[in-house]
Order: C-alpha cells, then sequence, then structure tokens
C-alpha cells in the first residue's frame, strides 16, 4: 500500500491505519504528520547530542556555553538572564553553571554594577570548547537539512515558524476529565 506519491507506508501510516479501523468515528488527519515530527526529532535530537558529546558537554551545558558566546564580548550575563534565554528554572541554570564552572569553562563573578547579582561569562578554555563544538554542530545540522532542496527547507522553515507562532500563542487547554 503506497501513498499518493508512491512511497510506501512508514511507522505513522500503519499507526493511522490502525487507528482509523478501530475508531473511524475519529479524524486522524494530523497524526501522521506529527508522528512523523516527533521521530524526526528524537532521531535529529541523538544526531545533535552526539556533536555535542563528542565535545564533553551535555545539550544543556553547550546552550549555556553558546548563550554567552553568541552574546558578544564579554561574553557574560547574569545567570537569571540566561535561565530565561534557555526556558529553564533558575535551580537548572545553578546546576548546569556549577558544571561548567567545576570543568573550568565559566567563570561566577559579582557584577560591577549591582554587587549582590552575578554575571556568568566564558573562560578562554569555554571560549575555545564552544567554538569548537558550533562549528562540527553547525555542519552536523546543515547535513540533516541538506536532504532537502533550498524550496523544501525554507517551505518547511515558513511551516514550522507558523506552527510554532501559533502553538506558542495560545493558552494550553486543560484536560477533560472522563
Amino acid at each position: 500500500m503506497a501513498d499518493r506519491h508512491g512511497t510506501p507506508p512508514d511507522f505513522a501510516d500503519i499507526a493511522v491505519a490502525h487507528w482509523e479501523r478501530e475508531r473511524p468515528d475519529l479524524d486522524f488527519t494530523a497524526m501522521g504528520t506529527l508522528a512523523r515530527f516527533a521521530r524526526l526529532h528524537i532521531a535529529g535530537s541523538r544526531r545533535v547530542e552526539a556533536v555535542f558529546a563528542a565535545y564533553g558537554l551535555d545539550r544543556g551545558e553547550f546552550d549555556v556555553l553558546a548563550s554567552l558566546r553568541r552574546t558578544g564580548a564579554p561574553h557574560e550575563m547574569p545567570p537569571s538572564q540566561l535561565a530565561e534565554i534557555l526556558l529553564i528554572t533558575r535551580a537548572g541554570m545553578t546546576k548546569r553553571v556549577d558544571r561548567l564552572e567545576a570543568r573550568g569553562l565559566v567563570t561566577r563573578r559579582a557584577d560591577p554594577e549591582d554587587r549582590r547579582s552575578l554575571r556568568i561569562g566564558l573562560t578562554p578554555e569555554g571560549f575555545a570548547l564552544v567554538d569548537a563544538a558550533v562549528t562540527e554542530h553547525a555542519a552536523n545540522e546543515n547535513r540533516l537539512l541538506g536532504l532537502l532542496t533550498e524550496d523544501e527547507a525554507r517551505a518547511f522553515d515558513a511551516i514550522l515558524r507558523k506552527l510554532l507562532t501559533a502553538v506558542e500563542g495560545q493558552p494550553e487547554q486543560p484536560e477533560q476529565s472522563a
């Protein structure tokens, strides 16, 4: 059973066909697409995380170093700003910074404008490590999207942007009780 493009059925087609057989009263139009997107996210994340692991980093540690690096000199900011950028709690940020500081990749120092606040900054070792990692990371991501034509990549990006804007702008729906 091939789809309209002559492609053999994949895991999502099979799951949707099963659901349609079992629950013909429901609309499963979006299920296959979103299942493929979820699997793409998982498989792509594994490839991305393999690059970080080659540099002795996990995704969260890379994100901290990369956030500091891309802000430009002096490559530092308050931990609360880092937490906000990375969408994590301040406690989660403290844990990441603790690990990176123990490895000599970041420093903590008092903020000269507000002695009650801290600034997290890249060390020369952290700067060199994140530069090397981001070089391979960018090449890896380009390889992943290189499977698409330029037009397909632009369309994919536009569609993702549209969906993300809509989903992030919608309040979460409360669960309905059974």
